[in-house]
């Protein structure tokens, strides 16, 4: 049997789906009384156009402060209004990793699929130590590694997602189109469908990264988007207790002894696919605690 076609309600005053919609106010409170429950919020996106148009302008929005008060606050302080429209693309960030395919965008050996992260902990201290040393006043901030473990030659994965703050004006934006990096030519932003640039092809990926992710130094790669949002990948270095700690003279951190192992290896494989990388030894790092943080819970 073939069904006709259908649309979705636009909320017009001639459309019969009028009938028994609760005003704003009054879905204002439920969700309020919720708690601004995401889920539940991107399932009411899908009853309509009105509803979708409202969860977006409203919705999304509050749920993002409630979660992340001060973070949101610095988002928006100096008249920056670089998220106002992309709340829910924002939202969907703070909550959800989208994973990594095949061959994707990082161009991995495994496939992770995309989840909810029920805790996550974004931290502007671990952004700035992303962000190569001209580029240290822009804010970015950015969540602890989701840690994937055993994958297999690619060992312990960790997934990481960020947002910068007025990223139109900043500095890393500027370097970026200045040295002419190109677009990924097929993957668009997971939370925004923005086009991508890779920072690795930029060259602009300090070594500072690898010490707070806890990561091999030549095994991580991120992405930011035309909207600012950034998403990665690293291969976390196994710690252990037997490891003997050797203290860095130029850093806050310690450096552990370890072999290089066939998980180095394939990370520089993909290093190797996209820029040629070095051959270097890797430098795992004792895991650090970031401050400057903002907590959140779904």
């Amino acid at each position: 049997m073939i069904l006709p076609k259908q649309y979705r309600c636009t909320h017009s005053p001639t459309c019969q789906c009028t009938r028994g919609h609760l005003s704003e106010d009054v879905l204002l409170l439920v969700f309020q009384h919720l708690n601004w429950n995401p889920k539940l919020v991107a399932t009411l996106s899908c009853v309509c156009k009105w509803f979708d148009d409202f969860a977006k302008r409203v919705l999304w929005k509050e749920f993002c402060k409630t979660r992340a008060p001060r973070m949101m606050l610095d988002l928006q302080s100096s008249g920056s209004h670089c998220i106002d429209g992309n709340w829910r693309a924002l939202g969907k960030l703070l909550i959800y990793c989208s994973g990594c395919t095949q061959g994707g965008l990082f161009n991995s050996t495994v496939q992770i699929p995309g989840h909810f992260v029920y805790r996550t902990r974004f931290s502007r201290t671990l952004g700035r130590s992303l962000l190569p040393p001209q580029c240290r006043t822009d804010v970015l901030y950015v969540s602890d590694p989701c840690e994937h473990l055993d994958q297999g030659e690619e060992g312990d994965v960790g997934l990481f997602r960020g947002i910068f703050k007025s990223f139109p004006t900043s500095r890393v934006r500027k370097v970026i189109i200045n040295k002419a990096v190109p677009f990924h030519p097929s993957e668009v932003c997971p939370y925004c469908k923005a086009k991508l640039w890779s920072m690795l092809q930029a060259k602009i990926i300090p070594q500072s990264a690898c010490v707070r992710l806890e990561a091999y130094e030549d095994c991580i790669e991120y992405f930011v988007c035309l909207n600012g949002h950034l998403l990665g990948i690293c291969t976390l270095a196994p710690l252990s207790d037997s490891e003997e700690a050797v203290p860095s003279e130029d850093s806050n951190h310690t450096e552990k002894k370890q072999d290089n192992g066939s998980v180095k290896e394939n990370g520089l494989k993909r290093r190797h696919s996209l820029l040629g990388g070095s051959d270097n030894g890797p430098s795992p790092q004792k895991r650090l605690t970031s401050s400057n943080q903002c907590d959140i819970d779904v």
